[in-house]
């Protein structure tokens, strides 16, 4: 009983010291707003917020101290996630797929439902070329989103100077960020976890300054307009078009700025699915059971004769292709590209999603996206809050699921006894 008591003592006084330190914290940040009062400016005190905030911090921590985290494991460790057989998985896949073509011709769908869709699958296609680096060969990246600018400056400056289209950018756009990303690899042979990570991170931001003070080629801070969207085959998605036919003349339909929409929607998802075939393959051919041995143990992969330079650089070099093409995509969509696009926010929201949603599970990535993206739209009504709900939530999955949302690194090759063998066994 006693040892309870100095248990829930030391804990209360430690969640009074962070609640005090909180307040100081919260007081110039929360406790005041500046309001505009016609051209006057005056300072608001927001004491019910301040005091809520404060609140919050010194239950938490008391929680904390209490090990309820260790009681939310638990929960956790009891609500497993269904796991799905092969022919099931393939069942849920076929499902998926079709529900995602059918999308914008279902009589709900909305521009806003298919823009988020749209912003789903880019990261889902990021998250994916992210994790060959970091889920299968086990290369911490914090600099990924260096080649998703590579790809939209690529297509960006092609149209600009060269009068190139999106289709015939797409490819080079992914070959220049792999040209970076073999670029990168090359300094970092050498070096694992934390300076693995610190120099990626270097990287990164060498390439967004690059892009923010190079002017004469880049634009600067304020980038790069008027960057060409992909047409269907040729015809434009314009209400008229004094070069040709366009899409709502060739095929006699009224003019709608949703069929842009709906095109630019069913590009990111054939180039998404032609990502989870790529990937998938990859990890059954020799260069991914070589990631995979890499990650386990870099020594033990030396030793078998790997050469570990070319398995590094190839992990490199093909997730930097798919950062660079979803970037290309990015550019074509957004018909504008700056530096503020490319931020370290970028990759910490990329590398969440690979982290939350199981090192590396394609369809993990896919869940965390899901929630990544899903999370702060829900929040949207609630204006300046969502953000810290959104920072709450990912703390509670992570505690709830350490390893991810769908953990657990299944081998993609897997040895059998032969019977002969299994025979021979048996009768010894």
């Amino acid at each position: 009983m006693q040892a309870k008591k100095s248990i829930f003592r030391e804990a209360w006084r430690d969640a009074t010291v962070t609640a005090v330190i909180a307040l100081i914290l919260a007081l110039p940040l929360v406790g005041f707003r500046l309001q505009d009062h016609g051209g006057d400016t005056s300072l608001t005190l927001r004491p019910y917020l301040l005091l809520a905030a404060v609140v919050a911090v010194f239950l938490g921590r008391l929680l904390i101290s209490l090990r309820a985290g260790s009681v939310l494991v638990s929960v956790g460790r009891m609500i497993q996630l269904p796991r799905l057989s092969s022919s099931q998985s393939t069942v849920a896949l076929g499902i998926a797929i079709v529900a995602a073509i059918l999308l914008p011709v279902m009589p709900f769908a909305s521009r806003y439902q298919l823009d988020l869709a749209t912003t789903f699958l880019i990261y889902v296609m990021l998250g994916w070329g992210l994790n060959i680096v970091v889920g299968m060969a086990g290369l911490l990246d914090l600099g990924y989103v260096a080649f998703y600018a590579a790809g939209a400056y690529t297509l960006a400056l092609l149209s600009t100077y060269f009068g190139l289209g999106f289709w015939e950018a797409l490819p080079i756009a992914g070959l220049a960020a792999a040209t970076l990303g073999v670029l990168l690899g090359f300094p970092v042979l050498r070096l694992r976890g934390d300076y693995l990570a610190i120099v990626t991170l270097g990287f990164g931001e060498i390439i967004r300054l690059i892009l923010l003070n190079w002017t004469e080629v880049t634009g600067g801070p304020n980038g790069i307009s008027g960057v060409p969207r992909p047409s269907f085959f040729g015809l434009s998605f314009l209400p008229a078009s004094a070069e040709g036919q366009t899409f709502s003349q060739f095929f006699g339909l009224a003019f709608s700025p949703l069929q842009r929409v709906a095109w630019l929607y069913y590009i990111i998802l054939a180039l998404a699915l032609l990502t989870l075939v790529f990937t998938n393959r990859l990890r059954r051919l020799p260069i991914g059971r070589s990631w995979e041995a890499l990650r386990e143990d870099e020594v033990a992969c030396q030793a078998v004769g790997l050469n570990t330079t070319i398995v590094k650089l190839s992990a490199f070099a093909l997730g930097a292709m798919l950062g660079g093409i979803a970037g290309c995509f990015f550019a074509a969509r957004q018909g504008f590209v700056s530096p503020e696009s490319f931020t370290f926010s970028e990759s910490a929201v990329i590398l969440a999603i690979v982290v939350l949603g199981g090192m590396g599970s394609q369809m993990g990535v896919v869940i965390a996206a899901a929630v990544l993206v899903g999370l702060p739209e829900l929040g949207r009504h609630l204006a300046e809050y969502r953000m810290l709900l959104f920072g709450v939530a990912m703390v509670v999955i992570m505690i709830w699921r350490p390893r991810g949302l769908l953990a657990g690194r299944r081998p993609s090759v897997t040895a059998s006894i032969p019977s002969s063998v299994g025979a021979v066994g048996e009768a010894a």
